[in-house]
C-alpha cells in the first residue's frame, strides 16, 4: 500500500510533479513522453522478475524512481528504445550486479551511462538548474534519508576545487554555483543502498565523488563525467566494505 509518509512517495511525487511543471513550461510533450516510457519500462522489468521469483506481481517505488530519473536525464531527442533499455539495464544491475546481496551501483546512473557508452546516448539533465525547486526539497529529501553528511562533503570539496580554475579566468565566484548540477546533486548521488552510513564514510564517499568528477571534466571525455564518477565512487564504497 503506498503510503504519504513513505519518503519515496514522496520522491516520486515531487519528481512526477515536477516532470509535469517542466513539460508545460517548456511545452515539451517529447519529454514527458520519454518519462513516462522510462517508468512503465522499469516497472515491467522488475515486476517480471519479481513474478518470476515469488509469482507475485508487485511494483516497488523504487522501479518508478529509477525511470522517473532516466527520463530526467537522458536528452529527448533519444530514440524511445533507448529510454527502455536504460530502464532495462538499471533494473537488472540492481538485481544481478550485487555484492552481499546489496546491489553495486546506482541503478539508474548504471543504465544511463550503458546507454551511452554502448549506444551513444545523449544526455540533457532537465531541469537540473531550477535550483530554487531543487535545493529545498533536495535539502528535505537528504535530511529525511540521512545523507547531508555527503552533501556537505561533495558541496565543500566541488566548491574549492572550482573555485581555483574561476579566479585564474577572473571570473567572480558566485559563478561555481552556476557549475552544480542540482539533480545529480540531490537525486543520485544520496542514492541510500549505494552510499555509505557512517557519518565519516558519507564524508569521505561525498568527497571522492567529487574529486573523481572534476579530475574527469579536466580532461574532457566525451560524455558527462558525473556518471561514471558516481559509478566508481559505488564501486569504491563497496569494496571498502570487504576489506573491512
Amino acid at each position: 500500500m503506498i503510503s504519504l509518509k513513505s519518503i519515496k512517495t514522496q520522491l516520486i511525487l515531487y519528481l512526477a510533479c515536477f516532470a509535469v511543471f517542466l513539460a508545460v513550461k517548456d511545452r515539451d510533450v517529447i519529454f514527458l513522453t520519454a518519462v513516462i516510457i522510462a517508468v512503465i519500462s522499469a516497472i515491467a522489468i522488475e515486476s517480471l522478475i519479481f513474478f518470476v521469483k515469488t509469482r507475485t506481481f508487485r511494483i516497488t517505488e523504487s522501479s518508478i524512481i529509477s525511470g522517473l530519473i532516466i527520463g530526467y536525464v537522458l536528452s529527448s531527442d533519444n530514440a524511445l528504445w533507448i529510454f527502455i533499455l536504460a530502464s532495462v539495464s538499471a533494473i537488472l544491475s540492481k538485481h544481478f550486479i550485487c555484492l552481499k546481496q546489496r546491489h553495486l551501483f546506482n541503478p539508474a546512473a548504471f543504465g544511463i551511462f550503458l546507454s551511452i557508452i554502448l549506444f551513444g546516448a545523449s544526455t540533457q539533465w532537465k531541469g537540473t538548474y531550477f535550483w530554487y525547486i531543487l535545493l529545498p526539497f533536495g535539502l528535505y529529501f537528504v535530511y529525511k534519508i540521512r545523507k547531508i553528511e555527503i552533501i556537505s562533503g561533495y558541496a565543500v570539496v566541488t566548491l574549492a576545487l572550482f573555485a581555483i580554475p574561476t579566479v585564474l579566468q577572473g571570473a567572480p565566484l558566485r559563478n561555481i554555483f552556476g557549475y552544480l548540477s542540482y539533480f545529480y546533486i540531490f537525486v543520485m548521488v544520496v542514492e541510500p543502498k549505494t552510499s555509505p552510513f557512517g557519518f565519516a564514510g558519507k564524508v569521505l564517499f561525498g568527497i571522492v565523488v567529487s574529486v573523481i568528477s572534476f579530475v574527469m571534466y579536466r580532461v574532457n571525455l566525451p560524455f558527462d563525467a558525473d556518471l561514471p564518477a558516481l559509478l566508481m565512487g559505488n564501486l569504491i564504497f563497496q569494496l571498502s566494505r570487504i576489506l573491512h
